[in-house]
């Protein structure tokens, strides 16, 4: 009989505990990159280039940190905007308190990618199902929610009267590229023949770089198949590396392929393969991080927006290296002047060779992702598990980076000078940014 009271007993006090416990906080920095993969998701469906992709993770991040901003609320950091051009930038945001400054800042967000990207219609659907999970959460109540709502939309809207500014709409008004005549040059390659991606985007409006010119790189190798000449050495090392290529080296190529434009051909119809862009995987391994690290929804909010305005320009610093030296991809040269039969693990990109952007991007997102969480910091990348990949760890986001980097050679797209230059160019642009945002 004793027993059976002390069993009523404490199951009394568990049920006690249970009605009188807090409810469980909810995990912002899943919530956030759940609702951010979202727009992942449209960019490949719209086969979204690198420095779009890139552009949009900039404005949409952008618009989820300044709700977050406007709050009042601290971070680790000084303000991200600080550093940058918009610094003086007057939002005329009406002022209010939020109950659930996390709610309006995803809707933001999602409403940032609805007006940026020809697919955006489809976020509507996001939205009204991030609309229902925050009610039924308890995130927000249905009183609240107009006001949240409201909040949000003119977040989306402040930011989207800067993205009209930075050059993008008049990029179509622009001088048409032709490919430059004689050897050396880029030209269209295998098996699509798309014509050069965004050859005018030095044009857009960098966040952070003052001037483009402080991070040209150092001048690639000059044309020249003589042997022993520095071009024909690396030309010769990407013909010879490609055709013994270990399990592992593969594998690597493939994770980092990350490339948007590649098509599958059955007789004659082209296939286009989803794939990831290389700034959607730094996006993708920014979400691991701040998970993995348990960060509030504020800096959660700040360490996309560091990283995806740090995206930002360092695809327009690699873009305009790239267009200035019109280099030729080894898959042209190769089959040219050596073997018309080779051909390379990853299909070229389409545009020109040098710098390598991966190595530019990778190394920039390391530079400050490695500021904010510190050195050594080891995660699984599963970046790619959706588009049917395997995880894999690293011990850090230089290390990250540094692999990233060398899987252009391995994947037969890039010379190795375009890669090492690519890894220093992305290094001072990542260096600058965090020293302006630490």
């Amino acid at each position: 009989m004793n027993s059976l009271k002390t069993y009523l007993l404490l199951a009394g006090l568990t049920i006690s505990q249970l009605v009188h416990a807090e409810p469980k906080s909810p995990n912002w920095p899943k919530i956030y990159t759940d609702k951010l993969f979202h727009l992942t998701e449209i960019m490949v469906t719209d086969v979204a280039s690198p420095p779009v992709a890139a552009r949009i993770y900039a404005y949409a991040t952008l618009a989820s940190y300044l709700t977050i901003k406007d709050q009042g609320i601290e971070f680790k950091h000084s303000s991200l905007l600080g550093g940058t051009y918009l610094t003086k930038n007057s939002w005329s945001i009406t002022k209010t308190t939020l109950k659930s400054p996390e709610f309006a800042a995803i809707i933001a967000m999602l409403q940032v990618g609805e007006a940026i990207m020809p697919s955006g219609y489809l976020l509507k659907e996001k939205q009204e199902e991030w609309i229902s999970e925050a009610l039924k959460a308890k995130i927000i109540s249905k009183k609240e929610l107009q006001g949240h709502l409201e909040y949000g939309t003119e977040i989306a809207k402040s930011v989207m009267a800067v993205a009209k500014q930075d050059g993008y709409l008049q990029l179509s008004t622009l001088t048409r590229y032709t490919p430059s005549q004689g050897e050396g040059f880029w030209y269209p390659t295998p098996p699509a023949y798309i014509a050069a991606v965004e050859p005018e985007w030095k044009t857009i409006k960098p966040f952070f770089i003052e001037d483009l010119a402080a991070y040209k790189p150092a001048s690639m190798a000059p044309f020249n198949l003589t042997e022993g000449s520095s071009f024909h050495t690396q030309l010769m090392e990407v013909y010879t590396v490609t055709q013994k290529l270990t399990e592992e080296q593969k594998l690597i190529a493939n994770f980092w392929d990350c490339n948007p434009f590649m098509v599958d051909f059955s007789g004659h119809m082209a296939i286009g393969i989803k794939k990831i862009s290389p700034g959607g995987h730094w996006i993708g391994i920014t979400g691991i991080a701040a998970e993995k690290q348990q960060l509030s929804f504020a800096e959660t909010a700040y360490v996309h927006a560091l990283v995806g305005l740090t995206l930002h320009d360092a695809f327009i610093s690699c873009w305009q290296a790239k267009y200035e030296t019109n280099r030729i991809r080894p898959e042209t040269v190769i089959n040219q002047k050596m073997d018309q039969r080779w051909r390379p693990l990853l299909q070229t990109p389409p545009f020109p060779e040098y710098t390598s952007g991966h190595s530019v991007i990778s190394r920039a997102s390391a530079v400050v992702l490695t500021g904010y969480f510190g050195d050594n910091f080891e995660f699984i990348d599963s970046s790619e598990t959706y588009f049917g990949l395997p995880e894999r760890p690293f011990k850090s986001f230089l290390l990250a980076s540094e692999e990233a980097a060398i899987s252009r050679l391995y994947g037969g797209i890039h010379f190795r000078d375009a890669i090492e230059e690519g890894v220093k160019q992305g290094e001072k642009i990542g260096k600058m940014i965090w020293e302006k945002t630490k």
